[in-house]
């Protein structure tokens, strides 16, 4: 049984008919599909690989590939360029009810219902006193029930964030991300990214330890840093961001935590969507091939998958309290397309501090602090 029909639970469902096509798998979700769900939107290389590996790449069609990105430093610099591989935009609308349609047209049952109460006992899982599974897979988000249910505590506000998104016109010209990061409840960042239809997913987010206003506080942040966005206001909606820099146990018995539920989310740009598909797939493998021992399975499998990203993204987490190394990070990559890479992978695949990052620190703060002597800011760069 999977909980929480989002890209995690759906990756779970998919991935359990994909391994064993005669599995019962019950799919659960409080809301109709299709329905908002507040989020940058953003689909990076590692979750388009998690798509095909799931047979689920037909939910990128009508949306094109946005080749161009675009990163600001809190004073300014700016390094642009088109990544290796190009990232996609596709509102989570969208993109969450083509998944269920691909998780039922592979036979999972969807069921609308909202979970209450959980109980384990004699190999078996019980939900509501009703539903009953070997194995459940709480993928039910950065509010999850499930991971409430099972006792293991919420992410401290150090460890989380909040964010507003809206939806606005796109800016005039070839598509391009922009991740912009700003002083202004350093460290935090505001985001637009075009969807390739003449739409931008528009958004402004920060540490929840560093926010103590309300919702027309973010809004207005939003719109001081993003003048030029008009975002629909019907269409700004806050969320909350729990950072993979608090690591909760990844489960408890035969209940095992997917995605957002498992604070799987990069601490550096709030990117969660690959992570959800990877956490979702391996909870399903791990609940087929070791249904005796699903948790232990799923740790060992989430560890090979993203260990070292989430060991080196918890430094980073802490190192980038410092708005110096976001500058000498901009100011390495302007000069490097190899690097440029680099930087992307810390935000948007498997982070990886590497030693040419290292040693190119303070050459590359140097340049920044050239770039933007003077005037608090300075060209772009352009890689590649």
């Amino acid at each position: 049984m999977v909980v929480g029909a989002g890209p995690a639970g759906a990756a779970a469902a998919l991935e359990a008919r994909r391994l064993r096509p005669g599995a019962s798998v019950a799919l659960v979700d409080k809301a109709d599909f299709p329905r908002d769900k507040a989020c940058g939107d953003g689909l990076g290389p590692h979750a388009v690989d998690e798509l095909e590996a799931l047979g689920a790449a037909g939910v990128l069609e009508g949306y094109p590939p946005i080749r161009g990105l675009r990163l600001r430093s809190p004073r300014g610099m700016e390094v642009a360029g088109d990544p290796a591989r190009p990232n996609y935009v596709i509102p989570r609308s969208v993109l969450d009810a083509r998944l269920v349609e691909a998780a039922t047209a592979a036979g999972a049952q969807l069921r609308r219902a909202s979970v209450r109460r959980l109980e384990q006992h004699d190999g078996l899982v019980t939900v509501d006193g009703e539903l009953a599974a070997r194995v459940v897979v709480g993928a039910d988000g950065a509010n999850s029930t499930i991971r409430r249910l099972l006792g293991v505590a919420s992410n401290p506000d150090r460890a989380l964030a909040i964010a507003v998104r809206g939806y606005a016109p796109a800016p005039a010209g070839r598509p391009e991300q922009l991740i912009a990061w700003v002083a202004e409840g350093w460290p935090a960042y505001v985001w637009s990214f075009p969807t390739g239809t003449g739409v931008a997913n528009v958004g402004y987010g920060l540490l929840r330890s560093r926010f103590h206003g309300d919702r027309a506080e973010l809004h207005r942040r939003l719109h001081d840093l993003l003048p030029w966005a008009e975002p629909d206001p019907a269409s700004l909606r806050a969320h909350h961001l729990p950072f993979s820099s608090f690591r909760p146990p990844p489960g408890r018995g035969r209940v095992l935590l997917a995605g957002d539920a498992a604070s799987l989310v990069n601490p550096l740009s709030g990117e969660g969507i690959y992570y959800a598909l990877a956490s979702g797939r391996l909870a399903a493998r791990a609940a087929l091939t070791e249904p005796d021992d699903p948790l232990a399975a799923y740790r060992r499998l989430l560890a090979k998958a993203l260990g070292r990203h989430l060991r080196h993204a918890a430094v980073l987490a802490r190192a980038i309290h410092a708005p110096a190394l976001a500058e000498a990070g901009l100011g390495a990559a302007a000069g490097s397309p190899r690097l440029f890479d680099t930087l992307v992978e810390l935000g948007l695949g498997q982070a990886r501090i590497t030693p040419r990052l290292l040693a190119a620190l303070p050459r590359g703060l140097a340049r920044a602090r050239t770039a933007t002597r003077g005037t608090g800011s300075g060209p772009a760069g352009r890689t590649r």
